[in-house]
């Protein structure tokens, strides 16, 4: 769930496929979906928690790799660090300042010139 900075939410999910490689990570299909709908309002916060069956909902999960990519890259194009609230259902939270944090030997669009 993404909180923008107008007030607006928007809540998205995995998208699984059989075909497991071809699936999207929630995180992307936010992104995605504030691309589309949301162009150029910046995210003031990232909500990301979880629900499984095969495993208890008691600890943070965090982005995987290629999220954390886009996360720093969104912000990186907003040039607004935004907040991530990493949970589960129950138990620790984290708060994480800024998704540039996530992944701090990143690159950006500026590395390929």
């Amino acid at each position: 769930m993404a909180l923008l900075t107008n007030g607006e939410t928007v809540d998205c999910s995995n998208q699984e496929k059989a075909s497991y490689p071809v699936g999207i990570c929630a995180e992307r299909v936010l992104l995605s979906t504030l691309s589309s709908i949301f162009p150029t309002v910046p995210i003031e916060t990232i909500a990301i928690s979880y629900k499984s069956e095969a495993v208890r909902s008691d600890h943070p999960i965090a982005p995987c790799g290629m999220c954390r990519q886009s996360l720093q890259e969104y912000e990186f194009r907003t040039q607004r660090p935004f907040r991530l609230i990493l949970g589960g259902l129950e138990g620790k939270i984290y708060i994480v300042p800024s998704a540039a944090m996530l992944l701090p030997f990143s690159f950006t669009g500026d590395d390929l010139k």
